[in-house]
This record gives structure tokens, C-alpha cells and sequence, in this order.
């Protein structure tokens, strides 16, 4: 189900882009192929052998308003550089200069890397040795939205891919550990040390199973703020939950209470990473952050609870529906 929403909100964005680029290039938004009139300004004078020079350039904002058709003002002046090449002549503005819409996106699109307002300087005719009028034609854009969609799919999949990466090293390590204890014993010792604590929340699952262990650990593990240490111990425990499931296809109580305590979880240490944000300020958020974590942790128990006790979500209980058609052939005979 989850796939399908996904797929909706893709194709709607992807449909939404569209329309939207379509209406730009049909009211032609960012005139694409007209020059906008600029007023440059010299500082040093002009020198006409000199490949690079500052200039400030002035926009008119009655010209800019009527040009653009928009109601945006720019700046009285802006500081940019002129390059003069053997083929014409470039007009680049300042990097990161506080342009209005549209030159804003017209800079985003065409100059994503240095993020400076650039096009080709047109009709440059000098009033004085330090004044001047021309006409700056930028780089054509069209479809905004949909490249903005195509560049952020791509840049979410890569960051998929490092995520991905990242975590083969932690999840072969905390495994390789939790093969050892179980070698060892250690799982079942703890199982049997923690169920009289975790048996009233997992009723379900049989006594001495490995899960509470596991369950155990992957707990402990976000109380101290390990999370990445957590994430493979919640994997095994829902694995091993997992096994006890007659339906595959639809979660069991056990899992959602896993789920919802795994996601509430009281957090005894703060996470490392907001330890590296603020430092020593941490200490005052400390009591805070276990009185918070824990109320998050009751809600989310005492909602697993109710939630299961109601019949529409009892209907869907796979360990109900399985005992039900146990029961089901012993009373037919």
C-alpha cells in the first residue's frame, strides 16, 4: 500500500511540475531570448584591454517591473564584474547577490555551482569613461520544476546508496557480536533475566524466546543513544517475531508494541550527534530529555494497548485469527 502512495504522490508531483513549467514557457516567465536594459557603472573607468573589470550595475525598477511583468523590486545597485572575451563580452553579477524572482532562478538553474547571476552583455554604449548602457541576455530556462523533481530523485538516491553502505559495516558487526552470544548462551540467560519485565507487554510470545533478549538489547541500545547500534538488534528481534507469525503479511501485536517502544524509546544518554551540536549545553537538557522520552514511552505502550483491544483491530490479529481457526475444526467435530 505504502508503494502505491508513493507512486501517487510521484506521478502528482511529476503532473503538478509539468503544468507548471508548460504555463511559464506559455506566459514566458523568464523571456528567454529578450535582453534586460542595465546601467553599468566604472569605478576605476572603463579599460578596454582589461579581460577583468568591477562595474556596479544598476537596475530601473519601473523597466524591471514591466519587463518581468511581476511586482518584485530589485536592488538600487548590485557589485559584478565585467569579462570581456575575443567573442563578446559577459556580465557576471556577485555570488550569492540578493536578487529578486525570477533572475533568482534563473541564477539557480543556470549557474547551480558558482551561484552567480551571469549573461551576455548586449549593446554596450558608454554615456562617459565611467557610465554606460547595455542590455544583458541570460541563458534560456525552461522547465523549472520538473529538472528541480529529476535532481532531487537522483540526489535522494544516492543519499540512499551511502546510507546503504554506511550500514552493511555496523549491521555485520553487531551481528557478527549477537551470533557470538548466542553461541555462548548470553541471549538465552538474558531472555529469561528480562522476561518477567517484558512478558506483560509481549504476551504472545512463548516463554524463554529469544526475542525478549533481543528485544532487550535493541531497548538498551537506544537508551544510551546508540542508534546505529540499535537499528540491527530491532531487525533481529522483528525476525525473530517474525517467525512466530502465521500471517507474513500483517504485523502482530508483538511487533507493533516492538515498533512503538523502539520508536518512543527513553533516552538515559543523549544522542551522540546532538552531544557534538551543543557541547556542554547538553547537561540542561538532560533531565528534560528523560522525563519527555519517558511520557512518549507510556503513550506509546498504553496506545498499543487500547489500539489492540478494539475489534476492528482485533479482526486483523494474526495470532487471534490462527488460534480461532485451531479452535475452528476441534468444535466441528
Amino acid at each position: 500500500m505504502l508503494n502505491y502512495i508513493w507512486a501517487g504522490l510521484i506521478i502528482f508531483s511529476l503532473v503538478f511540475a509539468v503544468v507548471s513549467d508548460v504555463r511559464d514557457l506559455t506566459r514566458d516567465t523568464y523571456r528567454n531570448g529578450d535582453p534586460l536594459p542595465v546601467t553599468l557603472v566604472f569605478p576605476e573607468g572603463y579599460r578596454p584591454e582589461a579581460r577583468h573589470q568591477p562595474v556596479v550595475v544598476r537596475i530601473d525598477p519601473t523597466t524591471y517591473r514591466a519587463f518581468y511583468r511581476t511586482e518584485s523590486v530589485p536592488d538600487s545597485a548590485y557589485a559584478g564584474e565585467l569579462v570581456q572575451f575575443r567573442t563578446g563580452r559577459e556580465l557576471r553579477f556577485a555570488k550569492d547577490a540578493d536578487v529578486p524572482e525570477p533572475l533568482a532562478t534563473i541564477r539557480r538553474v543556470t549557474s547551480p555551482r558558482e551561484n552567480d547571476l551571469r549573461g551576455t552583455l548586449q549593446a554596450l554604449t558608454f554615456v562617459s569613461d565611467s557610465l554606460a548602457t547595455a542590455a544583458v541576455l541570460f541563458a534560456p530556462v525552461r522547465f523549472v520544476r520538473l529538472q528541480a523533481i529529476t535532481d532531487a530523485a537522483f540526489e535522494f538516491a544516492r543519499t540512499a546508496v551511502t546510507l546503504a553502505l554506511g550500514l552493511i559495516g555496523l549491521l555485520a558487526l553487531w551481528l557478527g557480536l549477537l551470533r557470538i552470544a548466542e553461541a555462548a548462551g548470553l541471549v538465552q540467560h538474558l531472555a529469561r533475566w528480562t522476561r518477567p519485565l517484558l512478558r506483560p507487554l509481549f504476551p504472545d510470545v512463548p516463554r524463554d524466546h529469544p526475542a525478549f533478549a533481543l528485544i532487550t538489547l535493541n531497548l538498551t541500545a537506544n537508551m544510551l543513544g546508540l542508534g546505529n547500534a540499535a537499528t540491527p538488534l530491532g531487525i533481529k528481534a522483528m525476525e525473530e517475531l517474525q517467525k512466530l507469525n502465521p500471517r507474513p503479511d500483517t504485523a502482530t501485536n508483538a511487533m507493533v508494541m516492538l515498533l512503538a517502544m523502539n520508536t518512543a524509546s527513553v533516552q538515559l544518554v543523549p544522542p551522540v550527534l546532538l552531544m557534538a551540536i551543543m557541547g556542554s549545553a547538553i547537561n540542561e537538557l538532560i533531565l528534560p530529555i528523560i522525563l519527555v522520552t519517558l511520557a512518549s514511552l507510556v503513550v506509546a505502550i498504553v496506545a498499543a494497548k487500547l489500539l489492540g483491544r478494539l475489534p476492528a483491530y482485533r479482526r486483523t490479529d494474526p495470532m487471534r485469527a490462527a488460534n480461532n481457526d485451531r479452535e475452528q475444526p476441534e468444535t466441528n467435530a
